[in-house]
C-alpha cells in the first residue's frame, strides 16, 4: 500500500494511492482509516510530503561503498546526525544552492516512517513500529561534511531535505536508484545496509522517544556528485517510476551572473 499527502484547492488531505488514482481518507494513516469514496487524479494535484515528522534524524556511512569513497572507516554504531524541519521542500520543489556552498551533493535514501509512539523497543520487534519507507534526499554541502563538527551544519540549509511523495508499506528488500538529469548514478538496497532498518529503529527508540511521522534516513549509496543549476535529482524505490521523487536545482549565483 502507497500512502500520499496532497494538495487540492485549499484542501491538505491524505490519501491511498493506486496507480494514477488517489483515494482521499478519513482518519489517520498511523491508526484507523477509511476511504471517502472521494478519487483524484495525481496529475491534479500537488503532492506534499507524505508524512510530517516531528524530527528528521539520518544516518551516515551505512552503505560500505560509500564509506570506501570517502575513505573513511566503518562506525562500530550507528553514524547519525539530524536535519531540521525547515530545511524541507516538497517533492517538485527546488534545492537552493547557499551562496556560502563550494559543493552541494545529492544523496539518494531510503527513509523509514515511524507508526506509533515507540521508546525502548528490541530489534525483533521494532518492524511492528514501522508505517514504511520512503525515498529521500539528503542534500548535502560536502566540503563542510568532512569537518566533524559541522555535519550537521552541512546538512541543515534550507531546502536540504525532501522526501516522498510516497510512504511505501513494503518494507522487505526494497531497491533504490538515484538518477541525475536522467542518468543513473546510484544503486542500492535495504538488505545491504550495515545497519538494518529494525536496528536502526530499536538504537534510536533507546535513545529519544519517537513519534508517529517521525523520518529516520537510512544512509546513501556511492557514487555522490556535485549538483548544479537546471539539475534534475530523482530517487526511486523498488524500480517504480512513478513514485519516483523528483526535485530541481537552483543557483542564484548562477541567475545573478546572466543579468
Amino acid at each position: 500500500m502507497k500512502f500520499v499527502r496532497f494538495k487540492h484547492e485549499n484542501n491538505i488531505s491524505y490519501g491511498i494511492l493506486e496507480e494514477e488514482n488517489i483515494h482521499n481518507i478519513n482518519g489517520s494513516i498511523y491508526q484507523k482509516y477509511e476511504k471517502t469514496g472521494e478519487v483524484f487524479n495525481k496529475n491534479n494535484v500537488k503532492l506534499l510530503t507524505p508524512c510530517e515528522p516531528k524530527k528528521i534524524f539520518c544516518i551516515g556511512l551505512n552503505y560500505i561503498e560509500h564509506i570506501k569513497e570517502l575513505g573513511l572507516e566503518t562506525p562500530k554504531k550507528p553514524a547519525g546526525f539530524m536535519k531540521p524541519l525547515s530545511s524541507i521542500i516538497n517533492p517538485g520543489e527546488n534545492i537552493v544552492i547557499p551562496e556560502i556552498a563550494t559543493r552541494v551533493d545529492y544523496e539518494g535514501e531510503i527513509a523509514i516512517v515511524i507508526k506509533d509512539k515507540i521508546k525502548n523497543v528490541s530489534t525483533q520487534k521494532a518492524k511492528e513500529h514501522i508505517l514504511g519507507i520512503t525515498p529521500f534526499n539528503d542534500v548535502t554541502e560536502r566540503e563542510l561534511s568532512y569537518t566533524p563538527s559541522l555535519v550537521t551544519y552541512s546538512k541543515a540549509f534550507d531546502t536540504f531535505t525532501s522526501f516522498g511523495p510516497v510512504i511505501n508499506t513494503d518494507i522487505n528488500d526494497i531497491s533504490l536508484n538515484t538518477y541525475l538529469n536522467g542518468k543513473k548514478v546510484q544503486e542500492g538496497n535495504t538488505n545491504k545496509l550495515i545497519f538494518s532498518l529494525e536496528y536502526l529503529v530499536s538504537f534510536l527508540s533507546k535513545c529519544m522517544t519517537l513519534y508517529p511521522g517521525d523520518v529516520i534516513s537510512t544512509g546513501t549509496p556511492n557514487n555522490v556528485l556535485a549538483l548544479k543549476d537546471g539539475d534534475k535529482v530523482e530517487i526511486e524505490m523498488g524500480d517504480s517510476v512513478q513514485d519516483r521523487l523528483v526535485n530541481y536545482v537552483y543557483d542564484h549565483k548562477k541567475h545573478q551572473e546572466n543579468n
